[in-house]
């Protein structure tokens, strides 16, 4: 009896397409699916670029408080911005040929909104610049001296950013001026965070210091939303490191998570990702591109070119470091 009103009300038992066979396969516990039955997601959980793991602690620690996404990933990369022992983020970073100090963050809720700053200098905490450009602003993008005045302006205070360690060692590298991407050296790295909090909501932070001794005025893929960073609320997120120019070029956070849209894992479309990459450069054995992204459900994947990559992750199951899988692999 429960049968037929289920093919009554969904209209299959008028179809004539369902066999004998197959009708009678239906039992009880077929259609009465229950919510409690139906893989629960994996949630709260924060994920960063590389093992920055005092980063993702502190996202954590706001997750598990009952803290939003937006508030976990912001709070986990400031830890970062501030070190001043990370000289590829915030304070500390490495400055550009001329020797100043220029930042890029971007910042991307669960409804779409994002914020970005770009080619910013003089303030320590770029990507809380950003989330008030989102916040406060009906603009996306502020960059240089507008969006160090803006900065002033919400109470964010002037800073020295160049400290004593990265001076000399610009100064050192000023006796050459050679130019070049080390792969997995800290001369072109991020930190981008992902965050699901209690309630299923995404959100995601990327903010860098950008290339070590890039052309004054450089600006990679960090504070570009679809490039370092993206989030759908319904899909899944996805965040990237290392040579910006050539994320850029593929779009490739946005690639990802439509990618995620389309049913490939997180896993899958970051390897995809970084595919179309190698597809298009036959030098690509001259720099490093990593890919981190994570969906609805929670389930994470990370891709780069070279090993050596790896992301943070912190869920109700503790903190972890996770190596990355590469195209190049360990010889």
């Amino acid at each position: 009896m429960q049968r037929r009103k289920f093919l009554k009300k969904t209209g299959l038992g008028a179809t004539g397409i369902l066999s004998v066979p197959f009708l009678a396969s239906w039992t009880e516990d077929t259609i009465n699916v229950t919510p409690e039955s139906i893989e629960k997601p994996i949630i709260p959980i924060a994920i960063c670029t590389w093992n920055f793991k005092n980063a993702t602690a502190k996202a954590w620690e706001v997750l598990n408080n009952g803290g939003t996404s937006l508030d976990a990933v912001e709070q986990g990369v400031m830890v970062e911005e501030a070190d001043v022992n990370n000289q590829t983020v915030g304070k500390g970073g490495r400055p550009d040929r001329d020797g100043n100090v220029t930042l890029d963050a971007c910042i991307m809720d669960k409804d779409g909104n994002c914020g970005s700053v770009v080619y910013l200098q003089n303030i320590a905490h770029p990507i809380s610049v950003a989330r008030k450009v989102m916040e406060e602003t009906p603009h996306v993008i502020l960059a240089g001296k507008g969006a160090e005045q803006f900065a002033y302006e919400k109470g964010f205070q002037k800073e020295n950013l160049l400290t004593e360690q990265s001076k000399k060692e610009w100064l050192k590298w000023k006796e050459e001026s050679k130019y070049e991407t080390i792969i997995n050296i800290e001369n072109h790295d991020t930190i981008g965070m992902l965050a699901i909090d209690k309630n299923g909501d995404l959100a995601g932070a990327c903010t860098t210091s950008g290339m070590a001794y890039k052309v004054n005025g450089r600006v990679g893929d960090s504070p570009i939303i679809g490039a370092g960073l993206f989030i759908d609320n319904e899909v899944g997120g996805a965040t990237a490191t290392g040579v910006g120019e050539e994320v850029i070029k593929t779009v490739g956070s946005f690639l990802i998570v439509e990618l995620m849209r389309q049913g490939k894992s997180p896993q899958k479309a970051c390897e995809e990702a970084v595919n179309r990459i190698i597809a298009k450069n036959k030098n690509h054995d001259t720099f490093q591109i990593g890919f981190l992204a994570i969906n609805k459900k929670g389930e994470t994947g990370s891709y780069c070119i070279h090993p050596g990559f790896s992301y943070s992750k912190y869920d109700g199951t503790g903190q972890s470091n996770n190596p990355s899988g590469s195209f190049v692999k360990e010889k």
